[in-house]
């Protein structure tokens, strides 16, 4: 299934142009994140993909969730199927332009940053930067991650959360720290006094991490 985009092309691209693809939130579209592309590097090509499934308000979701059911929270299902979907629309956008020699890099809001932790650590190989905001790692669909220290060590991961979201709990996010410790990734984590959303020192330093 191919999904729609936002695209943003620098200048000049050549088989070394860096690439960021952005998951956006339940609820949300592509053009959420990709308000950050006026302040990321000038050479990167920028993607933010839209959701495939529709949400109340003119929204998307990667995945149906049940707010009212702890234990079937998210639609596994969907969630697998968004996985391997936004994986071969990555690979088919980076084959298009002919990044041959590039790094590829991931940003996720909530939904999309759940994906996000499951994309690097399935597909260590594939990526490098990754930052995760206001999101978890959810267990359900990390069950073939890898553990190789050495396949591992080229992420690095931008984690954030805010103290007062009631919509993931800081609690959730704080597993991401306990989890990237143990399988030795390369990881910052930072809450920030917010509820579920990125505030400006949280983008300041989401910028800072994108621009080193």
């Amino acid at each position: 299934m191919n999904l729609d985009y936002l695209v943003r092309e620098p200048e000049n691209i050549t088989p070394n142009t860096p690439i960021l693809f952005m998951l956006h939130g339940y609820g949300s579209n592509e053009q959420d994140l990709f308000s950050f592309r006026k302040t990321l590097p000038a050479d990167w090509l920028i993607v933010s993909f839209r959701a495939p499934k529709d949400t109340q308000f003119e929204g998307y979701s990667w995945y149906d969730i049940d707010f009212n059911n702890p234990e079937g929270f998210i639609d596994v299902d969907q969630a697998k199927e968004s996985l391997n979907n936004v994986l071969e629309n990555m690979l088919k956008i980076i084959n298009h332009y002919g990044l041959t020699e590039s790094k590829t890099h991931l940003c996720g809001f909530s939904q999309g940053g759940i994906l996000c932790y499951a994309l690097a650590l399935k597909y260590p190989e594939l990526f490098n930067y990754v930052a995760c905001l206001s999101s978890y790692p959810e267990e359900k669909i990390l069950g073939d991650i890898v553990k190789d220290k050495k396949k591992l060590e080229r992420l690095r991961f931008f984690v954030s959360h805010g103290t007062e979201d009631v919509v993931i709990p800081l609690e959730w996010g704080r597993k991401a720290a306990d989890l990237l410790y143990d399988l030795g990734c390369y990881f910052t984590f930072r809450e920030y006094m917010s509820g579920h959303g990125v505030n400006q020192k949280n983008y300041m330093d989401l910028m800072d991490f994108f621009s080193k």
